[in-house]
């Protein structure tokens, strides 16, 4: 694999035990399946997801209420801060179920996360590809993100790529993102 842009930053194994947060958020997060319209059509999104944070956001159109932030997520908040030199007040957490849901390329550019803001992913369950494409020249990139691992997106990150979990044949697990941001409101 080519060496990722800058403006990504890799840490595998970054959870420390990882399926026993895994099994807990699986059990304990308020998951839901939202209908988004896209194109005149209104469908299921191809995952499960729960905000958290302070306030509501919306994203392609859905609004999403938040709820709290669980004690283990918010351990998780402070050693991301100690990590990234970042801040976050909220937590989009995304439920792959298996190689059918998916998310298509999309940059985390919504006003309300600020000109260049910094996003720390953190995958737990299945391993799943994760792709990044570059907007100029088209140039692509793909991790495959495993349980613990840990990828801060940061600076030009969400204006110049997109990033994916595109959908896959292969039998996968079930696979959940926890995406960290400091959302303006």
């Amino acid at each position: 694999m080519t060496a990722l842009p800058d403006c990504f930053s890799y840490l595998p194994s970054w959870v420390d035990r990882p399926e026993q947060l895994f099994d807990e958020l699986v059990e304990h997060l308020d998951w839901e399946q939202k209908d988004i319209t896209i194109a005149g059509r209104t469908s299921k999104t191809p995952r499960l997801t729960c905000w958290m944070g302070d306030h509501a956001y919306t994203y392609s159109g859905v609004r999403n209420d938040p709820r709290p932030l669980p004690p283990s997520l918010a351990r998780l908040q402070e050693r991301l801060v100690a990590e990234s030199g970042a801040t976050y007040n909220s937590c989009l957490a995304n439920l792959y179920r298996d190689g059918r849901d998916s998310i298509g390329y999309h940059s985390d550019n919504e006003p309300e996360l600020g000109d260049r803001p910094t996003i720390a992913s953190i995958s737990l369950g299945s391993r799943r590809a994760f792709h990044v494409k570059q907007l100029a020249t088209g140039e692509r990139w793909t991790l495959d993100l495993g349980a613990g691992d840990l990828l801060i997106m940061r600076d030009e990150s969400q204006a110049d790529y997109r990033h994916a979990v595109p959908k896959t044949t292969r039998p996968v697990g079930p696979r959940m993102n926890l995406t960290f941001r400091d959302f303006l409101a």
